[in-house]
């Protein structure tokens, strides 16, 4: 039985970087973003939800990306750095197309919701086959 737990220790320490890193992400972003995400999810808004699952989804591939090409931890943490800002980078990019997306969140409109978690996630996909490289 030993045997196969001999890996748990590494596993352990990257699941945890990762959902650290993720944690931090999530933190970071809905500091950054004008509509309270998480006040608005708990209040039933669909279009907040949306909208932050899939940047969050678009975070996490190339997390995983460099969490399967990495060849260390601190090799990941850089990576994980590159995916947030990209990510941000990639909101900013959403506002400037969807220059009333705070409202539209707000006020619970899906269709900018569900376009900017498409291309938050498409960005995301994008980000991750670049790690690749």
């Amino acid at each position: 039985m030993g045997s196969y737990l001999t890996g748990l220790p590494a596993f352990l320490s990257w699941l945890g970087l990762s959902l650290l890193l993720m944690l931090g992400f999530i933190v970071l972003y809905v500091s950054a973003t004008p509509p309270r995400e998480i006040k608005l999810i708990r209040e039933g808004n669909v279009s907040a939800a949306v909208c932050l699952s899939g940047t969050v989804l678009g975070f996490v591939l190339p997390l995983a990306s460099a969490m399967i090409h990495g060849s260390n931890l601190v090799d990941f943490l850089i990576w994980g750095a590159i995916a947030a800002a990209v990510q941000l980078f990639a909101y900013a990019g959403i506002r400037m197309t969807f220059r009333r997306i705070s409202d539209d969140i707000v006020e619970d409109r899906m269709a900018t919701a569900v376009m900017a978690a498409s291309i938050s996630l498409a960005v995301g996909v994008l980000n991750a086959a670049a790690m690749t490289g």
